[in-house]
């Protein structure tokens, strides 16, 4: 690459700043009852100049053609490199006055990137990109790289993303344990704009190691296990990166570009060492462990006159923090306080992972609830007149305590069936007179076929039962509970219970059958979406050859497919500290650039995922690509809804506007040619500088 290519490209992020300047000429005055001011402020003086050299103030004041205000500055501003202390931005008539309250660094090159912070005083619209770049030395890092940010799992844009440049040769060779992001200020700060895009600026021609991380508390702080983060492979220096185009977006207003790198962001989970932080007895048979982090490692428990055996484990959700113990023996034979111990492994001072053994001490005493206290008063009220009255006092039936849940009240999908789910664990269940019958004949005095059922414990909730069957579609049937079939722990047992249900009928779904041509060795997760992303239906375990998805709903509907690299059926996220990216998640783009789908009643649809060009080694030039078509999507569904609400609007008598195109065609080409890019002020048209 040139040196006339950097030169040029300077000059054009350059400009991107000093647009500002040239959005407008002119106050444009809006008349009562005239057209909204939708143009963002202009900049028409700077003092100091931007891009000044041996800078030794304290204060820089830049002044707009019309009053403006400051809003959400602590969110929206920030310093490349990061200040002690974030500059104070006060207003001073049409302008604003900077005041650093940091020691600068010598011989360094600092930016102060406003966001969308400054606004006109009227209509609120943002100046975008608004930079002011300075150096405390004799020259201005003018190196520019670009770059995209997305959400690993959900392969969508994530916007605000702050990316980090450390130099490389300042950092120490710890391939095994990264801990930079941890405990290192970084040396340049650049941000992504809403639509995931970053342009760094002000690099030097060398190498650096990168990360990406979005800012959910707005405090420009990496948080692990709250905040996305993305890292890279490898060193990059800008000098030795491909070339890139870069534009202004005339309909996002602000600055975007072609991506050199890409950053698949995921949620790092924070080191904590293992600990058992508290031990509760909330009920008289049960007792709740907690633990500072998930997945405890116990390897054993140990309460005094409780046979291990009568200790059931309960961990409710994979991966919780929480352990419910529920003990299976006569209340009568517990005391009030159980005592014992529990083994488990956590991380002593060095982080080393060691059996430890500590004491348990599980008081427990019965508190009347207020809404028991409220019954037993009124109870004791209505015996006390029943008395008085002579009357003999007779006791009402008590709600029966035994609680349960059915996964549904009617519809069933005959590919999962149904759940039972009680509060407590069962430890009796007579499940031969559990019936499940198949309806016929008459609707009014059906006859019933018994169905062969099986009842599958869940092995993360003791009190939730999956019921198994063969189903058929379309087909009602019936599930019965006689009285006293299911006792649980605490001895209550159960009402009879009777269900009407009835199967998917699949003429009111879609199917969609799909043709893998998987790649050797290689599992795959497919799931099908609704249109924003939320999972509806998943197959695991997925290789080459067809598979169908059944009872799909009509509507829009999309396809994630997931590289299940380690066979274990999740999506699993990367680590920052030992540098493991995040499993491949891609949706499912057809060849129109398509990804959202129409799904309609009684249809069939028909796929091939070839998974080598799914998950296909990812360039420059393939991200530029899917970026492009979904700019293009993006597009067309703004220009629908846009000629949708123009016939609104003249089948309402309006005769504004017509019904024709809005003209979105000015992406010229790729996403370079929208706008007319930075080519339409300089003078020309090319896509690339």
């Amino acid at each position: 690459m040139n040196k006339g290519y950097f030169i040029l490209l300077k000059t054009a992020v350059a400009l991107l700043f000093l647009g500002a300047f040239l959005t407008r000429c002119a106050t444009i005055m809006t008349p009562t009852g005239g057209p909204k001011d939708t143009l963002p402020p202009v900049i028409v003086k700077l003092q100091p100049d931007n891009f000044t050299t041996n800078f030794t103030g304290k204060k820089i004041y830049i002044e707009f053609n019309e009053y403006v205000q400051i809003k959400d500055q602590n969110k929206e501003l920030y310093t490349s490199p990061a200040m002690k202390k974030l500059p104070l931005v006060s207003m001073r008539g049409k302008g604003i006055v900077v005041t650093i309250r940091d020691t600068l660094k010598e011989n360094t090159t600092y930016a102060i990137d406003f966001g969308s912070a400054i606004r006109d005083n009227n209509e609120g619209n943002p100046l975008n990109a608004m930079r002011y770049v300075f150096s405390t030395g004799d020259k201005v890092d003018s190196m520019v790289c670009s770059g995209y940010t997305a959400d690993s799992y959900k392969a969508d844009s994530v916007s605000r993303t702050f990316i980090w440049f450390y130099v490389a040769d300042s950092l120490p060779n710890t391939p095994d344990y990264d801990s930079t992001i941890f405990n290192r200020k970084p040396d340049v700060i650049a941000r992504a704009q809403n639509n995931g895009i970053f342009i760094a600026q002000n690099l030097k021609p060398i190498n650096y190691r990168i990360y990406a991380f979005g800012d959910k508390n707005d405090n420009q702080m990496y948080e692990a296990g709250t905040d996305l983060v993305g890292i890279l492979d490898t060193v990059y220096n800008p000098a030795t990166m491909p070339e890139f185009a870069i534009w202004f977006d005339s309909l996002r207003m602000y600055p975007s570009a072609e991506p050199q790198l890409y950053f698949r962001m995921f949620t790092d989970k924070p080191f904590k060492a293992q600990r058992l932080v508290e031990a509760v007895r909330p009920q008289q048979k049960q007792a709740i462990l907690y633990f500072n982090t998930a997945h405890p490692d116990i390897e054993n428990i140990r309460l005094d006159s409780i046979p291990s055996d009568k200790i059931l484990f309960d961990p409710r959700t994979k991966g919780k923090d929480t352990l419910y113990l529920w003990l299976n023996v006569p209340a009568e034979s517990l005391p009030d306080t159980l005592k014992g111990e529990i083994t488990y492994y956590h991380h002593d001072s060095i982080r080393q992972y060691l059996p430890k053994t500590e004491p348990l001490k599980l008081a427990w005493k019965y508190v009347e609830s207020k809404e028991e206290q409220r019954e037993r008063e009124k109870q004791e009220k209505e015996r006390k007149k029943a008395e008085e009255e002579g009357r003999e006092y007779v006791e009402p039936k008590k709600p029966n305590p035994f609680k349960y849940r059915l996964s549904t009240t009617k519809d069933v999908n005959p590919e999962k069936g149904f759940d039972l789910e009680m509060d407590l664990p069962a430890v009796e269940m007579d499940s031969a007179a559990i019936m499940l019958w198949r309806l016929e004949g008459d609707e009014k005095s059906p006859r019933t076929v018994p169905v062969k059922r099986h009842f599958v414990r869940d092995t993360l909730h003791m009190g939730r039962w999956h019921i198994e069957a063969d189903w058929d579609n379309n087909t009602k049937y019936r599930f019965y509970i006689p009285t006293g079939a299911i006792t649980d722990i605490m001895g209550y047992q159960n009402d009879s219970v009777t269900v009407d249900l009835v199967t998917y009928d699949p003429e009111k779904f879609a199917t969609m059958k799909l043709n893998v041509k998987g790649v050797a060795g290689r599992k795959y997760i497919i799931q099908q979406t609704n249109s924003s992303g939320q999972m509806q239906q998943e197959l695991k375990g997925i290789g080459s050859g067809t598979h169908a998805i059944n009872f799909i709903p009509a509507g829009e509907i999309r396809l994630r497919i997931i590289e299940d690299k380690n066979g274990n059926g999740e999506w699993d996220g990367g680590n920052v500290v030992e540098r493991l990216q995040p499993e491949r998640a891609e949706m499912y783009i057809n060849d129109k650039g398509e990804d959202l789908f129409v799904a309609k009643a009684n249809w069939e649809m028909e796929l091939t995922l070839d998974m080598s060009q799914i998950f296909a080694p990812i360039t420059m030039e393939s991200l530029i690509k899917m970026l492009d078509d979904k700019e293009q999507s993006r597009l067309k569904k703004l220009e629908e809804e846009w000629k949708k609400k123009v016939v609104e609007l003249q089948n309402k008598g309006n005769n504004s506007g017509g019904s024709g195109g809005m003209g979105f065609g000015g992406m010229g080409g790729g996403l370079g040619g929208m706008g007319g890019g930075l080519g339409g002020i300089m003078g020309g048209s090319s896509r690339t500088f």
